[in-house]
């Protein structure tokens, strides 16, 4: 069995995070696709450390920092937040599953949502896929609302309820053959 930890972002972590985020494959999915700065990615963190809507998480897999998950737009009224992560290590098989299933597991277990979604661009059709194996459903598409690249992207918005990730959990962690029981 792996050892799993989310641990909150702290100021240890930030070089390795500025280094993971500025990676190309990262930046090419994100809103903010340029290069960042240190000064931005420092100004980042600060305003995630003062806004309390913003949660960010060292992935830790066998006492290996390995990527980053993060809950925004957290709304404790209607339980619901976004969500999103990118691996720092890709050549661990199976990171992104791994990722995924704790993110799923802390939001409604521990932060006790009931929602949780996430943005995908358009060209960026193997997570959506991947998100889709992972119980997510297709809740809509914002047409041409991304300008990236020189033209403008659809979004898909996608979306997982608690009662469906109780539903699907078992089979989702049977078909990876993780650390999860």
């Amino acid at each position: 069995m792996k050892n799993i930890k989310l641990i909150p972002l702290s100021k240890q972590y930030l070089d390795i995070v500025f280094e993971w985020r500025n990676r190309s494959d990262v930046r090419k999915n994100m809103y903010t696709s340029h290069e960042i700065t240190k000064d931005e990615h420092l100004s980042w963190f600060e305003r995630i450390n003062k806004d309390k809507t913003k949660s960010y998480f060292i992935f830790e897999l066998d006492s290996k920092p390995c990527g980053v998950i993060g809950f925004v737009d957290i709304n404790s009224i209607s339980k619901s937040s976004s969500w999103a992560f990118y691996s720092g290590d890709t050549a661990i098989r199976g990171i992104g599953s791994l990722m995924e299933i704790t993110a799923l597991d802390y939001a409604f277990n521990e932060m006790e949502l009931e929602k949780l979604y996430c943005e995908v661009l358009e060209f960026n059709d193997p997570v959506i896929k991947f998100h889709k194996k992972h119980g997510f459903l297709e809740e809509g598409i914002f047409k041409k609302h991304h300008f990236a690249l020189g033209k403008f992207w659809d979004v898909h918005r996608l979306a997982i309820f608690k009662k469906d990730w109780a539903k699907c959990r078992n089979d989702v962690t049977n078909r990876i053959k993780g650390p999860y029981p």
